[in-house]
């Protein structure tokens, strides 16, 4: 249930508050939340400005309640302030929840009335850093290495792409992997061998998929298709991660936002194309991060998204648009990324292309056939 609190109340007020935090979110006295770094509740009124990473918080403090989320709005947070109840999840409400907004800062009473909600916006949080080409590569592959101390006791998700390979490289973690095609099993086997490290792989079929699809439902709280079809491999693979013992979890998330590797980014002018990147970095939270937040707390696994650091985003915004899509005779996305990932690991891994997590692992011809049937 990750974060979860509700109040006795009698005659119109809270007599008393009962509230957990299940791994990976955590309490720290009065303070419940699912954030990496040090909360100081002396700055609670500009916390999205001050908290440099994605966060959700709740804080029961004298005489008010503080919600707040961080500007990408990642790790989900919902409330209800006529029960006092929060949760990261909407099925522990009776009525729809009211959300905590991206950047959004709010103090309640203990009689459910707001008294202040402000909100941070995404240019108030992130202001480019403009570096050379060679200053900003550097400065990036430091930042995802450093990274690497926060991980205690966790595993790689790898699937063979530059964005978990070129991970794999710089974390001397374990790799582990799940899909239902036979081409993309033997490739991320190849793709380890070649970067010199061991692999667990876990093979799913159509009953797998069957059995999980209810429990994946619950998790990310929607019946859209799309995003059935992304969590599935996700819930697995957490789900395996976790039965080989792994507390945490490495994904390559934001990757794709940040550095221009969608499809869809190869038709569009630069102009438009800047646009539509800092648009989808925006909309990352309620369109990836929340949805694989939930399958982490549902699967009691930490997960860790090094690419979507504060000092990286703020980096990426810095870069030409011309470096993340190249347009020389051939058209490469992600071309500054894979310039980093050829630092670290082969060429051809570095620039090999590869398809979404729905089609390369075939969750989504299975899900097909499992609907339809």
């Amino acid at each position: 249930m990750s974060i979860y609190a509700f109040a006795e109340m009698e005659n119109g007020r809270a007599k008393r508050i009962y509230a957990s935090a299940k791994y990976p979110s955590k309490q720290e006295g009065n303070v419940f939340m699912d954030c990496d770094f040090k909360v100081n509740l002396k700055f609670a009124d500009e916390l999205p400005l001050r908290i440099e990473g994605c966060y959700s918080l709740v804080a029961f403090r004298p005489s008010h309640i503080l919600l707040s989320r961080d500007v990408l709005a990642g790790k989900p947070l919902y409330f209800d302030n006529t029960t006092l109840t929060f949760s990261s999840f909407k099925h522990y409400f009776d009525e729809e929840p009211f959300e905590v907004l991206a950047g959004e800062v709010i103090k309640m009473d203990y009689e459910g009335n707001i008294i202040e909600r402000k909100r941070f916006g995404f240019d108030e949080v992130f202001k480019p850093i403009r570096l050379d080409f060679d200053e900003a590569k550097e400065r990036i592959l430091r930042i995802l290495e450093g990274y690497g101390r926060r991980i205690k006791n966790g595993c790689v998700a790898f699937s063979g792409g530059v964005d978990s390979s070129l991970l794999a490289g710089i974390y001397d973690l374990p790799l582990v992997t799940v899909t239902a095609s036979k081409e993309e099993r033997e490739w991320v086997k190849e793709c380890a061998k070649r970067l010199g490290r061991e692999i667990e792989i876990y093979e799913f079929d159509e009953d797998k998929v069957r059995e999980v699809l209810p429990d994946v439902i619950k998790a990310i709280e929607t019946d859209n298709k799309l995003q059935i079809s992304i969590a599935i491999p996700i819930y697995i693979c957490m789900s395996f991660a976790r039965s080989l013992g792994y507390s945490e979890i490495v994904f390559g998330q934001g990757a794709d936002e940040l550095f221009g590797g969608y499809k869809r980014y190869e038709t569009m002018s630069y102009k438009e194309l800047e646009y539509e990147l800092k648009k989808d970095l925006m909309e990352i939270g309620v369109k990836n991060l929340v949805r694989d937040n939930k399958i982490s707390y549902a699967n009691y696994i930490k997960l860790h998204t090094p690419y979507l650091q504060w000092e990286i985003i703020r980096l990426a915004l810095g870069l030409p648009v011309e470096l993340k899509v190249k347009r020389n005779g051939e058209i490469v996305r992600k071309f500054f990324l894979r310039e980093i990932a050829r630092e670290v690991i082969p060429k051809e891994i570095a620039y090999r292309d590869k398809k979404a997590i729905q089609y390369s692992t075939k969750t989504a011809k299975i899900l097909r056939r499992v609907v339809e049937g």
